[in-house]
């Protein structure tokens, strides 16, 4: 079973999941990181409902870049667009996990259209154990 960790604001969280068991969230491609997280209910966002028109679930990929589906023209072209980009730069709409890896999310992303209420200019809406004990 494929683990993914998605690293907002420097906390790791971790799930696992079943190939071909996953309610298809028809966010993204199935299995993508988006799709993945929508059924783990990870904040990760998705303004244009993952049909690979905004940058706004932009990830980088920090380990198991090789565990993922080949980049194809309509992503390379779109990320071109985003805010921060790198090498290991991905769409979480289009990149399907074949395996385990890890990605973080930038504190940015360029539409700061919301879906969900998730990532606010910089921010998550995930609060921090520190934070929930106040």
């Amino acid at each position: 079973m494929p683990k993914v960790t998605y690293i907002i604001d420097g906390v790791p969280t971790t799930v696992e999941f079943e190939h071909d068991a996953l309610d298809y969230s028809h966010h993204g491609k199935p299995e993508s990181f988006l799709d993945v997280a929508k059924n783990f209910d990870v904040p990760l966002e998705h303004a244009c409902g993952g049909s690979c028109a905004c940058t706004t679930c932009h990830v980088i990929v920090r380990e198991g870049a090789d565990h993922l589906s080949e980049m194809d023209e309509e992503e390379a072209d779109r990320l071109d667009t985003a805010w921060d980009l790198t090498p290991q730069s991905r769409l979480g709409c289009q990149a399907v996990i074949k395996g385990d890896v890890v990605c973080e999310l930038p504190m940015y992303t360029r539409n700061y259209v919301q879906e969900g209420g998730g990532i606010q200019l910089g921010k998550s809406g995930r609060k921090h154990k520190a934070e929930e004990v106040r």
